[in-house]
């Protein structure tokens, strides 16, 4: 049996130059960001999946699929390394990795996640979905990176910083859609 993967979902923003938090919107369709995300995470082969809220989380929580769990990031507003911080310490202690996305991601489909998880996984791998040549989402971040990385949750950067020292292994993903993150109003 495969080790369980934990899906990760950063939605905790504010969204200022979207107009309000991403983790609220919806495609031209009505289908929440929030769905999108969960589905590319599960269909990909991640499970449980947590999707971490803080701006507008009591609307947000209501569009929050079936089977995810809420993870609240109470401070999140100190930016995306307070959202995934808040992710990776509610993970249950079974998961050998985690699996991140972001929620501004519509167009990430689970082929991705699945590049991205199809070698076998262990604790201390980093992964990451490369797209043109541009490092991109979702990224495999091994249970053994996690306690080291911690520290290096600051600010909007999240885990820049860690991947720069600790490069992952790149995943091409150039052929595939959700390369491109939405911040702003289209």
């Amino acid at each position: 049996m495969p080790e369980p993967l934990l899906g990760i979902v950063l939605a905790a923003g504010a969204g200022r130059r979207m107009g309000g938090p991403k983790a609220l919107c919806r495609t031209p369709a009505g289908v929440p960001w929030l769905h999108l995300a969960v589905d590319a995470l599960v269909g990909g082969g991640c499970g449980p999946v947590h999707v971490v809220l803080g701006a507008g989380v009591d609307d947000a929580r209501a569009l929050v699929p079936a089977g995810a769990e809420v993870v609240v990031a109470h401070d999140w507003a100190r930016g995306m390394g307070a959202s995934l911080a808040a992710g990776l310490t509610a993970a249950p202690d079974e998961a050998v990795a985690a699996v991140v996305t972001l929620v501004d991601l519509p167009e990430l489909d689970a082929r991705a996640v699945a590049r991205v998880t199809a070698a076998p996984v262990g604790p201390g791998h980093l992964r990451r979905a490369v797209f043109d040549a541009r490092p991109g989402h979702p990224v495999l971040v091994g249970r053994d990176h996690w306690a080291p990385l911690l520290p290096h949750l600051h600010g909007d950067a999240g885990a820049r910083g860690y991947l720069r020292d600790h490069p992952p292994v790149p995943v091409d993903c150039s052929d595939l859609p959700g390369g491109v993150d939405h911040d702003t109003p289209r």
